[in-house]
């Protein structure tokens, strides 16, 4: 899929983000936006994956560790087939499959239930080793997110990964430099990113996480690389496409009201 048709994906996600967490009058809209083209450019151009059959045994495999913006996530499976659209309004409401964290036993095409922070990266180093130790081809990807970055269980897991040399694994991390209680450097800095990433054993590559262009070639470069895994440290904007909520730490888990929903869908346009 070209850049454009892949920019338009984007849109609708996006739309589909604030259509789906306004309905459910709760959710994480700052997040799930600022790692929406990140997952389309996942899902459309880089993931072995079938609608049709979520369990097929040649697929890569799909980690949202940033557990709690799924909401990005439910809109790109429903986009890409996974299950019908129609339930994405159904977001946190009783009964419902969707629910403010992924269900990978529910939810079709979700690989890892995730929302403690740091533990589906470390799920996402498990399911590479074995896939290593078993000879096989496919590879895993996890998405992490800032506040993540701060979590012990995270170094851990990088510590492992690099040890074993995982170059069957790329780490996205959703960079956009907001967390809850404000910003990362203000909460508590872990940077200078890429040279902790590096030091753990991993390939570190810097983008821009809203150029669609870059965030391909990053995926690209990333199958290149052998005998360590990839860190691809993607800067992006917390609520993107939305003005009112760019860079708003309120946005972090706030839903917005009808009339947010209104003015936010006349710019995803």
């Amino acid at each position: 899929m070209d850049i454009d048709l892949l920019q338009k994906k984007a849109l609708v996600v996006r739309r589909d983000i604030i259509k789906m967490i306004g309905e459910a009058g709760s959710g994480h809209p700052g997040g799930s936006l600022s790692a929406a083209d990140i997952l389309v450019a996942l899902y459309y151009s880089e993931l072995k994956v079938d609608p049709k059959n979520p369990k097929w045994d040649e697929r890569d495999r799909f980690v949202l560790s940033k557990g709690h913006c799924v909401p990005a996530l439910y809109a790109v499976l429903a986009e890409k087939g996974f299950f019908d659209k129609e339930l994405l309004f159904t977001l946190r409401k009783l009964g419902s499959p969707l629910q403010g964290h992924p269900d990978m036993v529910k939810v079709p095409g979700v690989e890892m239930s995730t929302g403690s922070l740091g533990q589906g990266f470390s799920v996402s180093v498990g399911m590479a080793l074995s896939l290593k130790v078993d000879q096989k081809p496919n590879r895993v990807y996890a998405l992490l997110g800032d506040g993540e970055n701060q979590e012990g269980i995270v170094w851990e897991a990088a510590m492992a990964a690099g040890d074993y040399k995982l170059d069957n694994l790329t780490a996205i991390l959703d960079n956009n430099g907001l967390q809850i209680d404000g910003r990362c450097s203000e909460v508590m800095c872990v940077g200078p990113l890429k040279d902790k990433w590096a030091s753990f054993g991993f390939c570190v590559l810097m983008i821009d996480g809203h150029n669609m262009a870059a965030i391909l070639e990053a995926f690209e470069t990333a199958k290149t690389i052998k005998g360590k895994p990839t860190m691809i440290i993607a800067k992006t904007i917390k609520g993107k496409g939305v003005s009112f909520m760019e860079n708003q730490v309120g946005w972090h888990g706030k839903a917005p009201n009808k009339e947010q929903v209104a003015l936010a869908l006349e710019e995803l346009v």
